[in-house]
């Protein structure tokens, strides 16, 4: 049959040029519309069941709402694992689902149970969905500054303008408000004035709602137009609030909320804040990602809403980025083309000069891209982004990806060599590609075949390493596509003029010569060479026993992540004093270019971090901006008349290196270790 497919391919040329055209430019295609992102995402399927219950105990919450809520999300179909963790005012109950579970499938059933739940509830209280995002889904902070406004104010526009505005960009699943203070009228009652009027406090919150409200009186008709009544009773400011009626006395004279309580403006309880450079508090905004969106197209669609928004700020008010994914992306993308690149040309370079055959090497180079967009086509089609592990998947493909092309080559070479004159080179092309063409397309499906087992892995193993067996085992089946459709045909065009012997390539002649003579000696010592091999594979027992294992080795993402907790029951108060202290210790070092702090949680769903536990991001400034350190080198000691040796030793071994990372990272640690 395969014979059959590779004399079909040379009868019909132009169909098989066409057909590969069309996948090339399908390629491109899914080469330009490809998600980016850094690393693959190693979440579970979750669904995050978030609920507020303001002013209650852990104890409290955690018997009156998660409790009951986790008790319910057990009967989820599909759900494996239900965790509930209870805060002060909070409750989060995460319902992880079996792998290949539909997030949006995952998130209606949720919805569903969440029905049966809600009467089990205390009044007033209502569950809510997290965002349909992932544990990597915050891929862009921002922070708002201003010489003329206060935290409170901040905090207004980012909730009241900022937040609204951003989620509505494509991509972006939620936006978190962190720091500042959120305005609220308090009332502040006296216990002796509710006792000397009679007055309670479910009174006194029935009042209030009572008198905060609009409402509509039909239409009136007057002189053959009708107007619409309406009675406006919102409270717009703490006067409104002084004027509310609570009740009456015995003489029937009116009781006004100021006569039993002290009504002021201040802010809402906190369990939360960020900080900056080590300056003081900030109010800031954190975008998450919706599940399954491009990364790098949401940051870029964010950073140009924000540029929009810029404008119609007030005036003194600018957006800072604090924190942004889209280097990391690039960065690690970027390096993985460039080596993906290196090693084509490297393959390209060798081929052409093992065949000294410049037309012929062309045939095998080609079908190196070619099969590499086929993989990108089939990536897209399976929702596959293109990250470090994907990328990685082709990079290992590669040098296998020609051999089929090269040996089908260099078969034909030698059939063209050994033919007689007059003979259709076409003819001898077709008879060298089917002589060898099935061989190949199997071998190849052997080494296709060879990551099978990659697929077993289950759970985070999986996430990590199917992308890579994925877009590997895709490359090497268009190689092996490749080099019985438009391999042939290509050959029929390419393989032209003269073509020389294997033994005029001065190279191959070479590596014969030093190949023979190691041939010789192992099959004269047959057994020797046997014992010598058994013995290199039984000596690496030792070193391997003593190798340790990790899941996946450091990502240096170009920035750090320093996360330190202190004592659970931590007053705000005291963690902003830590928080403040650590950053602007952080930022004195010359090789950071900002630090942003947050303790505590953001406004979001996704972030469940108590007052105890503080994140503080260190952006770094370009490696080549980093200051020196000193290294000793053994020409160190030498004495001071030796300083012309050592002048070019220097060009070898510097004395001076920029500083690593490692070295950063300790020497940060250092400077913020604190007393107790």
């Amino acid at each position: 049959m395969l014979e059959k497919i590779i004399e079909w391919s040379i009868r019909n040329k132009f169909m098989v040029a066409l057909l590969t055209v069309f996948l090339i430019v399908a390629g491109l295609y899914a080469l330009k519309s490809t998600p980016l992102d850094a690393i693959p995402d190693l979440s579970d399927v979750q669904v995050i069941v978030f609920t507020e219950y303001p002013g209650q105990a852990p104890q409290v919450v955690e018997d009156q709402v998660t409790y009951p809520l986790t008790t319910q999300m057990l009967a989820v179909p599909k759900a494996k694992v239900v965790r509930g963790y209870s805060f002060f005012g909070y409750s989060f109950v995460y319902v992880i689902f079996e792998d290949g579970t539909d997030l949006y499938w995952a998130r209606s059933r949720v919805l569903e149970y969440l029905n049966y739940a809600s009467g089990k509830l205390p009044r007033g209280v209502t569950p809510s969905l997290g965002p349909d995002a992932t544990g990597v889904g915050w891929v862009y902070e921002y922070t708002l500054e201003s010489d003329k406004h206060d935290l409170q104010q901040l905090r207004s526009i980012q909730d009241w303008f900022l937040r609204y505005e951003l989620t509505s960009v494509e991509g972006v699943s939620e936006v978190a408000s962190i720091g500042g203070f959120v305005k609220q009228y308090q009332v502040a009652v006296d216990p002796d004035r509710l006792l000397a009027y009679h007055i309670t406090i479910p009174q006194i919150k029935k009042a209030i709602q009572r008198s905060n409200n609009d409402v509509g009186g039909r239409l009136v008709e007057m002189a053959e137009t009708e107007f619409m009544v309406r009675s406006p009773g919102y409270i717009q400011s703490v006067a409104d609030l002084e004027k509310v009626v609570v009740g009456t006395d015995g003489r029937g004279t009116p009781i006004l909320l100021r006569d039993l309580a002290q009504i002021r403006i201040g802010p809402e309880l906190r369990r939360g804040l960020a900080e900056l450079d080590g300056r003081g508090e900030t109010v800031g905004g954190i975008v998450v990602m919706r599940y399954g969106e491009n990364a790098l197209k949401t940051i870029e669609n964010v950073k140009k809403k924000l540029k929009e928004l810029q404008a119609g700020l007030p005036e003194g008010v600018h957006i800072r980025t604090v924190y942004d994914r889209s280097g990391l992306i690039e960065r690690a993308v970027d390096t993985l083309k460039h080596k993906l690149l290196e090693e084509s040309i490297v393959v390209a370079v060798v081929t052409a000069l093992f065949l000294f055959h410049l037309p012929s090497a062309l045939v095998a180079i080609f079908t190196l891209p070619v099969a590499i967009l086929m993989a990108f086509v089939i990536m897209g089609a399976q929702g596959i982004n293109a990250n470090i592990m994907s990328l990685g998947g082709i990079a290992i493909a590669i040098g296998a990806m020609i051999d089929a092309a090269i040996i089908m080559i260099e078969n034909a070479h030698k059939h063209i060599e050994r033919a007689p004159a007059g003979k259709s080179r076409a003819e001898i092309i077709l008879e060298s590609a089917k002589e060898v063409g099935p061989t190949l397309f199997y071998s190849l499906l052997v080494i296709t075949v060879s990551f099978v087992p990659v697929f077993t892995l289950q759970e985070q193993s999986g996430r990590l390493f199917k992308p890579l067996a994925y877009t590997k085992t895709y490359a090497m089946a268009a190689a092996a596509l490749l080099s019985i459709t438009i391999v042939p045909v290509l050959m029929t065009w390419f393989i032209r003029g003269k073509i020389k012997s294997e033994e005029s390539n001065p190279v191959n002649r070479l590596l014969i010569r030093m190949y023979h003579p190691v041939v010789n000696l192992v099959l004269k010592w047959r057994k020797t060479t046997l014992v010598l091999a058994l013995a290199a594979m039984l000596s690496i027992a030792w070193p391997l026993s003593q190798m340790g294992s990790e899941f996946m080795p450091p990502l240096y993402e170009g920035d750090l992540l320093y996360m330190p907790t202190t004592l659970p029951g931590i007053s705000i108060t005291k963690a902003k004093e830590l928080l403040q202290q650590t950053d602007r210790i952080i930022r004195q070092f010359p090789e950071v270019h900002h630090v942003f702090g947050k303790v505590g949680r953001a406004e979001s769903a996704t972030d469940p971090a108590p007052l105890s536990m503080i994140e503080t991001t260190i952006m770094l400034k370009p490696e080549d901006q980093w200051r020196k350190v000193p290294v000793e080198r053994f020409y160190s000691g030498w004495p001071d008349w030796t300083e012309w040796l050592k002048k070019p030793l220097r060009w070898v071994w510097p004395e001076q290196e920029i500083i690593t990372v490692e070295q950063l990272t300790e020497k940060l640690n250092e400077a913020i270790q604190f007393p107790g």
